[in-house]
């Protein structure tokens, strides 16, 4: 089993958000995420909050540990403008960035910055335009693509990315009529959050339209997402995680700090990466 760890990049100075990363790869995590909103998601007031690539880009060159969001909302870019983004950032890291993609949510960010928020129908339609544009920009080769609601002519990004055919493709959420099928079609990783239990139909369903889809439905990581406000409680919910064949663990980041993520680290960790 692998484990990242959510550094919670809200609320706080550049610099804390570097010192947590860093953190994060001395006590072996697999991973460093972050989230992709232009305002705190909770607590009082304004707040530090950094836009997601970029932050990502700039992790890269500080940090020799795997990078990511959880996950992308692609309301916020144009999908060529998200995967020129992201090559980028596999290259500056030498391979080391994990692609999210979700449909966005947050209305209340898009209406107070003016970022449009387009009706539900319509955002993951944008979805499953921007999994078929960045898969086909990161072939290098010319692309043609009628989507619908972003079209690409004669559209090409070069170099390939360092990751082929792509960085691992994460598709945050469990809805049955949209997301699982792109899940199916498109992710190396599927992230939802919940309990396995909660989740099993959900686990089920993507096997089910993977295999119909062609596809080996072990070939599609399941990550999870824990807390680690309490070492025994971590460890019992990891395991479930694991017995449930979930591969990959997001642990949020705890009230405790430094000293619950390093007790979490030395006594968890080794029991599930051994």
């Amino acid at each position: 089993m692998r484990f990242g760890l959510d550094v919670t990049p809200q609320r706080m100075p550049w610099d804390e958000v570097v010192r947590r990363a860093k953190l994060a790869e001395e006590l072996g995590f697999d991973g460093v995420w972050g989230f992709d909103h232009f305002q705190p998601m909770y607590g009082d007031g304004p707040g530090e909050v950094f836009e997601g690539m970029t932050y990502l880009a700039a992790l890269a060159s500080v940090t020799r540990v795997r990078l990511g969001m959880l996950v992308a909302g692609m309301t916020y870019r144009h999908p060529s403008v998200y995967a020129a983004q992201a090559l980028t950032i596999d290259h500056v890291s030498h391979g080391r960035l994990e692609m999210s993609f979700g449909a966005a949510w947050y209305d209340k960010e898009h209406h107070e910055l003016g970022i449009p928020f387009p009706s539900t129908s319509e955002r993951f339609d944008l979805l499953e335009d921007s999994l078929e544009i960045a898969t086909r920009l990161f072939t290098g080769e010319v692309v043609d693509y009628e989507g619908k609601r972003i079209s690409l002519q004669h559209a090409q990004l070069r170099p390939p990315p360092v990751q082929r055919p792509h960085p691992p493709i994460w598709i945050g959420g469990s809805g049955p009529r949209r997301t699982l099928p792109l899940v199916a079609k498109y992710a190396d990783v599927w992230h939802s959050f919940g309990t396995p239990n909660s989740m099993r139909e959900a686990y089920e369903r993507i096997d089910q339209l993977a295999t119909e889809a062609g596809r080996d439905p072990k070939s599609i990581l399941r990550a999870g997402s824990i807390s680690l406000d309490d070492i025994e409680t971590s460890r019992k919910h990891a395991g479930k995680w694991r017995d449930a064949g979930y591969g990959y663990l997001v642990c949020g980041w705890p009230g405790s700090g430094d000293k619950q993520v390093e007790a979490f680290a030395r006594e968890v960790m080794p029991e599930f990466t051994s």
